[in-house]
């Protein structure tokens, strides 16, 4: 199985020709982000049967050229946003050493195995959650259900009451979940910061006989 068999299947649906063209037509009358050809970066750099964590995050950033189609990610030359500052923060307390992607860019994690997946693929400029209840929810619903059904051991790393609310797409006798705060300014101290999830993450990762993420 791949992605491209898995998203050809789902824009077959009604759901998603329904979203198509609101995409469409968002695309053309409002800055959207990310780009159009960035919408599935995600599943770009990290083929189905290499899948080893999905960290899920809400939708993509709503800012000038910050967003590209992983979640948390964003290109290397972009200041790292608030949230990223503290994913990194917590690797380096956790890892006991600074991340590979001190630059923010996260590709080297989705190559390794780490896919970066937003529950909506899409944003207006300025507006978070903009692009919600317009069919994106549906359609990554349907690839957490394939990635749970379909593979063995993966761990889906949930952050905040909105991936959370994912969980009951994942059967837990085959799969494990890390679910906390999300990392953000709002709510990292609440919790975030001092869950080494990193480190569980790869605990979790050895049991299941599969090589660890170099965070």
């Amino acid at each position: 199985m791949t992605w491209n068999e898995i998203i050809k299947n789902e824009e077959k649906k009604d759901y998603f020709n329904k979203l198509q063209k609101e995409i469409d037509l968002k695309y053309k009358n409002s800055v959207v982000f990310p780009n159009k050809d960035k919408i599935y970066a995600a599943f770009d750099y990290t083929a189905f049967e290499d899948v080893k964590v999905v960290i899920l995050g809400q939708d993509p950033y709503h800012g000038a050229n910050q967003a590209h189609g992983l979640s948390f990610s964003t290109p290397k030359d972009i200041k790292n946003p608030p949230s990223m500052k503290n994913i990194l923060k917590e690797i380096e307390d956790d890892m006991k050493r600074v991340s590979i992607c001190e630059d923010g860019d996260l590709i080297p994690w989705a190559k390794d195995g780490v896919l970066l997946l937003n529950t909506i693929l899409t944003v207006e400029e300025s507006k978070p959650k903009s692009h919600h209840k317009l069919g994106w929810e549906t359609f990554t619903a349907n690839i957490i259900k394939t990635i749970s059904e379909e593979l063995e051991g993966v761990v889906f790393i949930l952050w905040g009451a909105n991936a959370i609310k994912q969980e009951k797409l994942i059967n837990t006798d085959v799969h494990h979940i890390l679910k906390g705060v999300h990392p953000s300014p709002l709510s990292s101290y609440r919790g975030f910061f001092g869950s080494k999830v990193f480190s569980k993450t790869n605990e979790l990762l050895k049991k299941e006989g599969k090589k660890e993420i170099s965070w």
